[in-house]
């Protein structure tokens, strides 16, 4: 599988070591899912997760290890082309962009209705949990 990992799954993967999502961070760690990143992508990683509180129980050291660590493994894609505004929520767009420029399969998401639309643009969009089933 090769994916766009959304923001909202990496915040649901910190803060909890049980569930979909931090499965998800696990399996893309050992290379069971393949992911693409973009400058726009990781800095909204860092923008949210980074936020007081957000994800109380890791230091920013331990949230920018993650971080890192996903910036290692991950196809870097650049982005030349925007189709903005595309989604219902036009935060989502950059994502979207990503995905389609990078050729991937998915997106993983928790807010699905957020990517009302792209698979017209040929991308699946699927939970952390759909995911994991594939997998």
């Amino acid at each position: 599988m090769y994916a766009v990992v959304d923001t909202s799954v990496l915040i649901s993967g910190l803060r909890s070591k049980v569930g979909a999502s931090h499965a998800v961070l696990l399996a893309i760690r050992y290379g069971a899912i393949k992911t693409a990143i973009s400058v726009s992508l990781v800095m909204e990683y860092e923008a949210v997760a980074l936020r007081p509180e957000c994800v109380p129980y890791l230091t920013e050291y331990d949230i920018q290890s993650v971080i890192n660590l996903l910036c290692r493994v991950a196809h870097h894609q650049k982005i030349f082309f925007t189709w903005r505004p595309f989604l219902p929520d036009a935060d989502d767009d950059h994502v979207l962009e990503l995905a389609v420029a990078a050729s991937c399969d998915c997106i993983i998401t928790h807010n699905v209705r957020d990517f009302k639309g792209s698979e017209s643009m040929g991308i699946q969009i699927i939970t952390p949990a759909q995911a994991i089933e594939r997998i």
